[in-house]
């Protein structure tokens, strides 16, 4: 028989019973556990949007700009699972909304990649730059334009993103669009960046 564990029923497990101690400032149960193990978990309550954990996380010494080991901050975390409410959390705790994964992509381009538009417009308001490239040279708009995210592709442009702007082999949202044969979305770059 194989034990299948989703991630709510091991933080239910694990995190739980971890941080409500730590939470509680009980000094020696955050001392049972080792910098590791609370970082991980500080980025296990992100991915899960688990924004109640995430204060006694920090207290219990996760650093707010610890990096997963592929280059994620806890917010981008949050902001790449869809939780708004989470990555609203951590930006008011001071962290860097502007951060950039282990690729360089931003949390704009995550959730343009994963569609969640709430988050991308609250993201659009922390002034993080429309145009950032990551280091293939892609934004938000490509990658909105790529997955056929419509109303981020608007929302981007409508913030001033330039549907000109190519990636280091060439491409622009427009060609990517075409690419994908997704004539409507060409259509509306098309028209916006005359």
């Amino acid at each position: 028989m194989k034990l299948t564990i989703t991630l709510g029923l091991a933080l239910a497990l694990i995190v739980s019973p971890v941080v409500a101690p730590i939470a509680a400032e009980e000094p020696t149960a955050a001392a049972a556990y080792s910098p590791e193990d609370i970082r991980s978990l500080f980025f296990d309550a992100a991915r899960a949007g688990r924004t109640d954990l995430i204060d006694g996380l920090v207290e219990a010494g996760a650093p707010l700009e610890a990096r997963s080991d592929g280059g994620h901050t806890a917010f981008v975390l949050a902001a790449y699972s869809g939780h708004l409410d989470t990555a609203r959390h951590l930006a008011a705790k001071g962290a860097d909304v502007c951060a950039v994964d282990g690729h360089g992509n931003t949390a704009q381009m995550g959730v343009a990649f994963k569609g969640y538009d709430a988050v991308a417009e609250y993201l659009l308001t922390l002034d993080c730059g429309v145009d950032t490239r990551n280091r293939a040279g892609q934004t938000a708009l490509m990658m909105a334009a790529l997955f056929g995210r419509a109303a981020q592709v608007e929302m981007l442009l409508a913030a001033g993103a330039d549907p000109e702007t190519a990636d280091r082999a060439g491409n622009t949202a427009l060609g990517l669009a075409r690419q994908q044969g997704n004539e409507p979305m060409a259509a509306v770059l098309e028209a916006r960046g005359r």
